[in-house]
Protein backbone atom coordinates (compact mmCIF):
# COMPACT_ATOMS: atom_id res chain seq x y z
CA UNK A 1 0.00 0.00 0.00
CA UNK A 2 1.19 3.36 -0.61
CA UNK A 3 0.39 6.76 0.49
CA UNK A 4 0.64 9.69 -1.32
CA UNK A 5 -0.51 13.31 0.30
CA UNK A 6 -2.75 11.51 2.49
CA UNK A 7 -4.80 9.42 -0.07
CA UNK A 8 -4.41 5.75 0.30
CA UNK A 9 -3.48 4.39 -3.21
CA UNK A 10 -3.20 0.45 -3.60
CA UNK A 11 -0.03 -0.03 -5.45
CA UNK A 12 0.67 -3.65 -7.35
CA UNK A 13 3.88 -5.45 -6.07
CA UNK A 14 5.04 -7.82 -8.09
CA UNK A 15 8.69 -9.80 -8.40
CA UNK A 16 11.74 -8.56 -9.48
CA UNK A 17 11.60 -11.29 -12.06
CA UNK A 18 8.26 -10.40 -13.07
CA UNK A 19 9.23 -7.48 -13.90
CA UNK A 20 12.15 -8.37 -15.76
CA UNK A 21 9.78 -10.05 -18.24
CA UNK A 22 7.16 -7.50 -18.47
CA UNK A 23 9.07 -4.27 -17.84
CA UNK A 24 7.51 -2.49 -20.88
CA UNK A 25 3.80 -3.77 -20.52
CA UNK A 26 4.04 -2.65 -16.61
CA UNK A 27 5.28 0.62 -17.71
CA UNK A 28 2.49 0.70 -20.19
CA UNK A 29 -0.22 -0.40 -17.42
CA UNK A 30 1.36 2.56 -15.00
CA UNK A 31 1.42 5.09 -17.40
CA UNK A 32 -2.59 4.72 -18.40
CA UNK A 33 -3.76 3.70 -14.40
CA UNK A 34 -1.01 6.06 -12.89
CA UNK A 35 -0.84 3.70 -10.23
CA UNK A 36 2.77 2.91 -8.89
CA UNK A 37 3.47 -0.73 -9.13
CA UNK A 38 6.27 -1.99 -6.45
CA UNK A 39 9.08 -4.47 -7.63
CA UNK A 40 10.53 -6.56 -4.75
CA UNK A 41 13.61 -9.36 -4.68
CA UNK A 42 12.93 -12.03 -1.80
CA UNK A 43 9.24 -10.05 -0.72
CA UNK A 44 10.96 -7.26 0.27
CA UNK A 45 10.17 -4.13 -1.54
CA UNK A 46 13.41 -2.47 -3.48
CA UNK A 47 11.86 0.08 -5.82
CA UNK A 48 9.06 1.62 -7.59
CA UNK A 49 7.68 2.25 -10.73
CA UNK A 50 5.52 5.48 -10.67
CA UNK A 51 4.01 8.04 -13.11
CA UNK A 52 5.47 11.10 -13.98
CA UNK A 53 3.68 13.88 -12.60
CA UNK A 54 2.39 16.05 -14.59
CA UNK A 55 4.11 19.05 -16.12
CA UNK A 56 3.40 22.26 -14.50
CA UNK A 57 1.98 25.29 -16.18
CA UNK A 58 3.69 28.36 -17.25
CA UNK A 59 3.25 30.75 -14.26
CA UNK A 60 2.64 33.60 -16.51
CA UNK A 61 -1.22 33.94 -17.42
CA UNK A 62 -2.53 31.14 -15.17
CA UNK A 63 -4.78 32.78 -14.04
CA UNK A 64 -6.40 33.83 -17.10
CA UNK A 65 -10.23 34.17 -17.42
CA UNK A 66 -10.85 33.37 -13.63
CA UNK A 67 -11.66 37.22 -13.22
CA UNK A 68 -14.86 39.16 -13.57
CA UNK A 69 -14.76 42.69 -13.48
CA UNK A 70 -17.95 43.97 -12.56
CA UNK A 71 -18.66 47.93 -13.03
CA UNK A 72 -16.80 51.00 -13.58
CA UNK A 73 -13.21 50.59 -11.86
CA UNK A 74 -11.61 53.44 -13.50
CA UNK A 75 -14.49 55.79 -12.04
CA UNK A 76 -13.55 57.77 -8.97
CA UNK A 77 -15.02 56.79 -5.57
CA UNK A 78 -16.49 59.03 -3.16
CA UNK A 79 -14.13 58.09 -0.47
CA UNK A 80 -11.69 60.05 0.28
CA UNK A 81 -8.13 58.56 -0.07
CA UNK A 82 -6.23 58.65 2.97
CA UNK A 83 -2.89 58.84 1.73
CA UNK A 84 -3.95 62.16 0.73
CA UNK A 85 -5.55 63.49 4.12
CA UNK A 86 -2.86 62.65 6.54
CA UNK A 87 -4.55 59.98 7.77
CA UNK A 88 -1.40 57.53 7.84
CA UNK A 89 1.54 60.01 8.40
CA UNK A 90 1.94 58.15 12.11
CA UNK A 91 3.23 55.07 10.42
CA UNK A 92 5.49 56.42 8.05
CA UNK A 93 7.64 58.11 10.42
CA UNK A 94 10.97 56.39 12.02
CA UNK A 95 11.50 55.28 15.28
CA UNK A 96 14.59 55.60 17.33
CA UNK A 97 16.74 52.73 16.82
CA UNK A 98 17.72 50.69 20.13
CA UNK A 99 21.00 50.36 20.73
CA UNK A 100 22.06 46.77 19.56
CA UNK A 101 23.80 44.47 22.29
CA UNK A 102 27.61 43.74 20.89
CA UNK A 103 28.38 39.51 20.99
CA UNK A 104 32.04 38.81 22.49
Amino acid sequence: MTINCGHIQIAMSIPAAVFKAQCLKLMEQVEKTRQPVIITKHGRPVAQLAPVPPVASALFGYMKDTLKIRGDIMAPIDEKWSALSGDEDALYRRRPQKARARHK
